[in-house]
Order: structure tokens, then C-alpha cells, then sequence
């Protein structure tokens, strides 16, 4: 009857214990200890929680004639299986010497038991790991089973070395069963705990990650296509729809771009700012929380707004300057969720992301059509002044041929002047190399020959313009013009797969010596134009054979119109 009271009240203690590391758990002090700790400051921290147990344990021990029963065991087994020997080894032995200092006839050997349950969990721990078996470590069955192991170890040692041994059997009797009951029921409740407060994490983790991917697949490239009110309506109902907050804001540096949610008859796209929070977090560039409890929130624009807290992230775009914000609201009896704000401040980071690729993208788009206009600055002065001059030699010989010069001049200049566009067809490209073309073979009389081997069905497929007119023009300035034969330059097209190439060649070979020149400029920029848009793998690459032929070969996506 006696073991009996005292397994209750052992049970009582370890109800204290258990209601402690229940407390414990919901702090990110048990991050660590959920799972298996390897990194040195998991393991000291490791090492503190459990000494703290091990020596609470003994603290709310009963006293048994001159020996204490206790529950010290399970924290020296729980941190040696979950750091491992080391840890296990300096738990048990904080434990053990905790127990010495208070004395008693047992206190030597409870020391050393001590020690070495710490020490022996630890080398279960490493066991387990070599075994790959670590499901098996957050085991309550082999936890309590362990612990019923390591308290019959230390009722042994303190029969078989402590002194008197009549005494020693007394208190043996009265302890061994209800220290071994309340340390493997005891332990195997603390690892309960464990395993559902690591269940509770990866259920969030994961609900976290489902929803954080959602909305980055959900929102992929959106602002990427301009930070604007369409745009930022888009994404404004992704984000509300999928974390099911009061409500969601983005704004720029100065108005409200979209609002979805509670709120929306009266905080309208298009007008100003007038939040001091959200003015305050674009000034600092600093996420502003105001909870609606310790940082009071009232809407600036209606006092009756059902909203009650908000969550203010900036956007930042080039150089990290900030751009913009997100804002979430919850109603006033809506309290903000941790996944919420955490989620917040990862979908900020997103949007920022895509605002600086766009933002890229434009200034590459920018670059674009500034060296669209160099190459017509390059083209046209020295060959309007060329073509003059050839007008001027064929109008004495032939009013005819003067008058179809004109024409493909007039041609030529048409399209320079309606061709604004990045984009154009095969086709609408070798329109105009046709107009040059005409103008240069009359300049070189019988000395040119153009071939142009292009499939009607590829005239369709689209190219950046201004791509075949230099390295045309190349082959002609630095290729044929330098030769005393006749000049032949040839234009292929043809598609492989879904790759369209373009080839431009001629028969003078001269390509290393053009480009000693330095004369590459325009060809360098319908490579660099080309990859900028395409990728990497798509581009430009010139074979030579010298005296024989230089081909410019320029490969990109096969693109077509629709219709």
C-alpha cells in the first residue's frame, strides 16, 4: 500500500514536470529538441533544457529514509537519446552531482548512475543513427522501456555498492517500483509531447509551404509586366483569396493601386495615401504592424470601418529603394495569425522580385529600341550619302534605271521610318534588305549578285527588326566591295524543329579583316538583341573560310502569328 501512495504521488510530481515541458514546448526554445539535435548550439541548448529537467527532477523528489525517490532519470535518458553521447554524458553528469550535494546514503551511487544513464542513452542515440533508424529515437514504447532499463540499472548499483546494505535493501524496496513506473511513464509522456508539438510544426510548415507555392505560382509574373493598378488588382485577389485575410491593399509611393476585401466602398484605386502607418513604413522602409491592441489602428479614411489591425510590408525595386506596399487588415475581431504575418512578409519579398525583373526587363526594352535607333544613326547617313551619289551617276545614263533607284530609296526609308516596332515578320525584314539591295547592286553595276533562298511559309515568323539589315550591309561594306571578281551574297532561311535560322553569305572571306577594323558594331548588337530576348542559347556565330566565304548564321525561336 505504501509503493502504491508513493507511485501516486511520484505520478503527482511528474504531473508538475509534465505541465512544464507542456509550457516549454509552445517556445522556440523546443524548436531544437524536435528534432534530432547535431548542430553545437542545438546541442548546448539541448544540454540546458534537460539538465533543467534532471535537476527539477530531483528537486521535486520525496524523501525516503535518507534517499531520495525521483524523477531525475528522465531527463538525463531524453537528453542523452536526443543530443547524443556527449550531451548525455554532461547532462547526467550535472544531474548527478545536483543529487550528490544533497546527500544521503545512496547520494555517490545516484551520482554515478546517473552518469551513466545519460551516458548510455547517448550511445543508444548514436546506435540508432548508424542504423538510420531515427523514427525509432522519438519512440515513447522504446523510450519507457529504456527508462525502466536505466532505473533497474540504478536500483542495482545501489545495492551492490551502497552501505549499510540492510538499509540500502529498505529503501530499495520502498523506491524501485515507483521510480521505475513515474520515469517510463514519466518519459514516454515528455516524448508525447514532443512528437506532437514536431506534428503541430510540420503541419504548419507544410501548410505554410502549400500556401507560400500557391501564391508564388498563382502570381508568377504579373508584376513582372508592370507595377500598376491592373496588375496590382490581380495579384490583390490571389493573395485575399488564398490567405483569407479582412482584407488586401497594394499601393505605390503615393496612392492606393488596388483594395480587396472589408473596406473596399471606401479605400478606392487611385486616390492618395492617406495612411499614416503605410506613409511611415515607405518613408523608413520598415514593416509597420499595428495589432489594434498594443499599437492602436484606425482607418484614416472612415471611423466606422469594420477593419481593426494591419500588416504593412514595402515593396523595393531597383537598388532596394522602395517602391510600394502590400497591406493585409483582419476585422476588428480578428486577431492577425503568425502564418499570416510570416506568409506576409514572404509574399513582399516575391512581388519585390518580380517588380525588379520587370523593371529590368523594361530598361532592356529600353536598351533595345536606343540601339535600334544607333543602327538606323549608323545606316543611314553614309548610305543615303552612297546612294546619292548613285543617282547622281545613273540619272546621266539612264532616267529609267534613276527613276527605279528613286523608288527603292523611297522604299528604303519608308520602312526605316514605320518599322517602331521590336517585332517583325521574315518577310517585312527582307522587304527592306530588298529595297538596300536594289540601291547597292545599281552602285556596283554587274559586280553584285544577291540570291535570296527563303520558303514562302517562313515569312511569317517573326524576328527583332533590323536583325538581317547590318550584317547584310557588313557583307557588302567589308566583304564584296573589296573585291576585284564578282560579289555574291546569299540569304537562306530555313527551320529545324522549332529553331529558325537565318543565314547571310558572301564570297570574299574577308571576315578577319573587317573586324581588325573594328567595323562589328551592328552585328554585335543583333547578337546581343537576340539573346537578350531569347536566351543564351540563341544568338549569332560567323564561319569563315578565308577567300572563299564568310556566313553569319543567326538561330532563334520559330514564332509565327496565330492567324
Amino acid at each position: 500500500m505504501f509503493e502504491f501512495n508513493l507511485i501516486l504521488q511520484l505520478l503527482q510530481q511528474m504531473c508538475v514536470y509534465l505541465v512544464i515541458a507542456y509550457l516549454l514546448s509552445k517556445t522556440p526554445l523546443f524548436i531544437p529538441v524536435m528534432q534530432v539535435t547535431v548542430h553545437l548550439p542545438h546541442k548546448l541548448l539541448c544540454y540546458v533544457i534537460f539538465s533543467f529537467f534532471c535537476i527539477m527532477g530531483t528537486y521535486f523528489g520525496l524523501h525516503i529514509e535518507d534517499t531520495i525517490a525521483n524523477t531525475r532519470a528522465t531527463g538525463a535518458i531524453l537528453g542523452g537519446l536526443l543530443g547524443g553521447p556527449y550531451v548525455g554524458l554532461l547532462v547526467g553528469l550535472t544531474g548527478g552531482i545536483h543529487r550528490y550535494t544533497l546527500g544521503g546514503i545512496t547520494a555517490e551511487m545516484c551520482m554515478i548512475s546517473t552518469i551513466l544513464i545519460g551516458l548510455i542513452s547517448g550511445l543508444v542515440h548514436y546506435v540508432l543513427m548508424k542504423k538510420g533508424r531515427v523514427d525509432l529515437i522519438y519512440n515513447p514504447l522504446l523510450i519507457a522501456i529504456l527508462a525502466i532499463l536505466m532505473e533497474s540499472l540504478e536500483m542495482v548499483m545501489i545495492l551492490l555498492f551502497s552501505k549499510p546494505f540492510d538499509v540500502v535493501l529498505h529503501a530499495v524496496q520502498s523506491i524501485a517500483a515507483p521510480m521505475i513506473v513515474a520515469n517510463s511513464v514519466g518519459a514516454a509522456m515528455f516524448m508525447r509531447i514532443l512528437l506532437d508539438r514536431k506534428a503541430m510544426f510540420e503541419k504548419y510548415t507544410s501548410a505554410f509551404s502549400s500556401k507560400a507555392l500557391s501564391i508564388a505560382a498563382s502570381t508568377e509574373g504579373l508584376l513582372r509586366n508592370g507595377f500598376n493598378q491592373e496588375n496590382s488588382t490581380k495579384v490583390a485577389h490571389i493573395i485575399y483569396q488564398q490567405l483569407g485575410v479582412g482584407a488586401v491593399s497594394i499601393t505605390d509611393r503615393d496612392k492606393i493601386l488596388a483594395f480587396i476585401g472589408i473596406g473596399s466602398d471606401h479605400h478606392l484605386p487611385g486616390t492618395p495615401i492617406a495612411s499614416k502607418a503605410t506613409l511611415q513604413s515607405i518613408e523608413d522602409d520598415e514593416v509597420k504592424y499595428l495589432d489594434g491592441i498594443h499599437e492602436p489602428y484606425q482607418c484614416s479614411i472612415n471611423k466606422h470601418c469594420r477593419l481593426g489591425s494591419t500588416l504593412v510590408i514595402p515593396l523595393r525595386g531597383e537598388n532596394n529603394k522602395v517602391v510600394g506596399t502590400i497591406k493585409l487588415y483582419e476585422a476588428k475581431n480578428t486577431l492577425f495569425s503568425t502564418i499570416n504575418r510570416t506568409l506576409g512578409e514572404g509574399i513582399a519579398s516575391l512581388l519585390s522580385a518580380q517588380i525588379l525583373a520587370g523593371q529590368n526587363q523594361r530598361y532592356q526594352q529600353m536598351l533595345s529600341q536606343t540601339e535600334i535607333k544607333l543602327l538606323h544613326a549608323q545606316v543611314n547617313p553614309h548610305f543615303l550619302f552612297n546612294a546619292l551619289n548613285t543617282l547622281l551617276a545613273v540619272i546621266r545614263r539612264d532616267e529609267q534605271q534613276a527613276s527605279q533607284l528613286v523608288q527603292n530609296l523611297s522604299t528604303f526609308f519608308r520602312k526605316n521610318l514605320k518599322r517602331p516596332e521590336e517585332i517583325v515578320t521574315l518577310k517585312d525584314e527582307l522587304d527592306h534588305i530588298t529595297a538596300y539591295l536594289e540601291i547597292e547592286k545599281l552602285r556596283f553595276m554587274d559586280k553584285l549578285d544577291i540570291i535570296i533562298n527563303v520558303p514562302s511559309k517562313l515569312e511569317s515568323a517573326h524576328l527583332p527588326a533590323f536583325s538581317l539589315q547590318p550584317i547584310v550591309e557588313n557583307a557588302i561594306k567589308h566583304g564584296v566591295s573589296q573585291m576585284l571578281g564578282q560579289g555574291v551574297v546569299t540569304i537562306r532561311a530555313y527551320q529545324l524543329h522549332d529553331l529558325l535560322t537565318l543565314e547571310v553569305e558572301d564570297n570574299a572571306g574577308n571576315y578577319r579583316e573587317a573586324f581588325k577594323d573594328n567595323q562589328g558594331l551592328g552585328i554585335n548588337l543583333v547578337h546581343k538583341r537576340i539573346q537578350i530576348r531569347y536566351g543564351e542559347q540563341y544568338g549569332m556565330r560567323i564561319e569563315c573560310q578565308p577567300d572563299i566565304y564568310t556566313r553569319v548564321i543567326l538561330t532563334l525561336p520559330m514564332e509565327k502569328d496565330k492567324n
